[in-house]
């Protein structure tokens, strides 16, 4: 999204009632409009970085609301601009009143309301924030668990692009190396042996890997999972579905075919949030007692092909039956796929995890709470999940496709450094499509066109 540089203002705090709400401007040439709303003589300003108790008001005078402003001078600013922070009360109409009177202030310098994510923007371009750090932003005030919060944190204080910048340093090192060699080839010296290329190029693919590894896990933490409870009608689903949160959210009963529509609940296991879809029973639509029920099966079938993980339920008192195997003829290829065994309090099995080659298999009781342990722990393996002691990086879709381009890049290096020193160029091309693929993530190489998508997305007023 292409941005003039004319000052901005919007409201920075979130719709709704609340004891603070924040009115934030941010541009060069603040003074007329800090004059005009906090009531000050001509020629006075506020003392930078100092909270000042005042009111806020209108062209006549008339105080709209009383609070702190602080000014933050240029470039000592999240924007890298001046910046001005009306702290007010956190009535929607009183901060639509005072953002307005800012804007009738600013009138005569341009100001104008932000577009989402203008604020921080403007911090990537004025050098404050790189681009992953930009993106925690958003993702520290969406963080769903404590764990993708601290992870998000992580990643808004640099860590993350710390990361990237050492990989794209030891890229940098090598390609130095190499295109020294093409331009003095008189030298006859055998680079690829002298300088260690394939022992420093290998150094940086298990660099690679592993924070891919460790992106790979806090993109789970961001953006979680969805597990979908899938299986004939009263085989249990949604008496897992009440088990695993906690509490009554779907209706149990023996009657059949009693959940029509999808139910959808958040919990969470080891810190990373899991998106619960209960379904309707599958059946022949020809069974289906109702329209209801019929359309209720065409969402399950839609919610299947979405799933991070489907949970084939299965009733352990009757063994598979003929439409279970329909069932599992029809879901989509490359989603894993646990079959839990409910009611083993009625079938005399034990709870446990029967691990098959094609397969994996849960028993389990979900109204006597048997198994469920078993469950979490073989959802989290199911998944990919891995507890180590690493730092996560709470990795974007667009930063893992980066990493991936970059190690694409970097096995192609490989192959043409077995070649020894035949094939040069090839190898230093390599080196610097990999380089541009790691500087997209921190926005050292980024197009307009995915500046202006990354930002859209932010909330007005950050």
């Amino acid at each position: 999204m292409s941005l003039d540089t004319f000052p901005i203002a919007a409201i920075a705090t979130a719709p709704g009632r609340g004891g603070i709400g924040v009115v934030r401007l941010s541009g060069k040439n603040l003074a007329p409009v800090i004059t005009a709303v906090c009531g000050l003589k001509t020629g006075a300003t506020l003392a930078p970085r100092h909270a000042t108790y005042l009111s806020f008001v209108q062209d006549d005078g008339s105080v709209i609301d009383q609070g702190l402003a602080i000014y933050f001078k240029a470039p000592h600013s999240y924007t890298g601009e001046d910046v001005l922070e009306l702290q007010g009360h956190g009535g929607p109409v009183v901060l639509q009143m005072l953002l307005a009177r800012c804007i009738e202030a600013g009138h005569d310098i341009g100001l104008r309301m932000a577009e989402p994510g203008e604020f921080t923007q403007r911090a990537f371009q004025n050098d404050k924030l790189d681009l992953a750090q930009a993106e925690a932003v958003a993702d520290l005030i969406e963080a769903s668990t404590e764990a993708a919060a601290k992870s998000a944190s992580q990643s808004l204080t640099g860590a993350f692009s710390k990361t990237i910048n050492g990989l794209v340093d030891k890229v940098v090192n090598l390609r130095m190396l190499v295109e020294a060699t093409l331009d003095f080839p008189e030298e006859e010296i055998d680079f690829l042996e002298k300088s260690n290329a394939r022992g420093q190029l290998e150094g940086i693919r298990g660099a690679l890997d592993a924070v891919f590894r460790q992106s790979a896990q806090g993109a789970m933490l961001r953006d979680g999972l969805n597990i979908v409870l899938a299986g004939a009608p009263n085989v249990g689903k949604s008496s897992l579905l009440n088990a695993l949160a906690g509490s009554d959210i779907a209706i149990v009963t023996p009657i059949a075919g009693t959940t029509r529509d999808k139910v959808t609940e958040t919990i969470q296991i080891n810190g990373i949030p899991i998106n619960i879809i209960d379904t309707a029973g599958i059946r022949d639509a020809a069974d289906a007692s109702d329209e209801v029920e019929r359309i209720g099966i065409e969402r399950t079938w839609a919610a299947v092909q979405t799933a991070d993980v489907i949970l084939h339920m299965l009733d352990a008192t009757r063994g598979p039956t003929r439409a279970d195997e329909a069932i599992t003829a029809r879901f989509p290829a490359g989603v894993p796929v646990m079959r839990v065994w409910n009611k083993i309090d009625l079938s005399g099995h034990k709870p446990a995890i029967d691990r098959m080659p094609d397969s994996t298999h849960v028993y389990l009781s979900a109204t006597d709470l048997l198994g469920m342990d078993l469950l979490r722990s073989e959802l989290m393996h199911l998944a990919g999940w891995q507890q180590t002691g690493e730092s996560l990086f709470l990795a974007r879709e667009r930063h893992l496709t980066a990493l991936k381009a970059a190690g694409r890049h970097l096995a192609s290096a490989a192959e043409h450094a077995a070649r020894d020193d035949q094939s040069l160029d090839l190898f230093a091309e390599d080196l610097r499509l990999a380089q541009q693929s790691l500087n997209s993530i921190t926005g050292q190489f980024t197009s307009d066109d995915l500046l202006g998508v990354i930002f859209s997305r932010f909330c007005i007023g950050k």
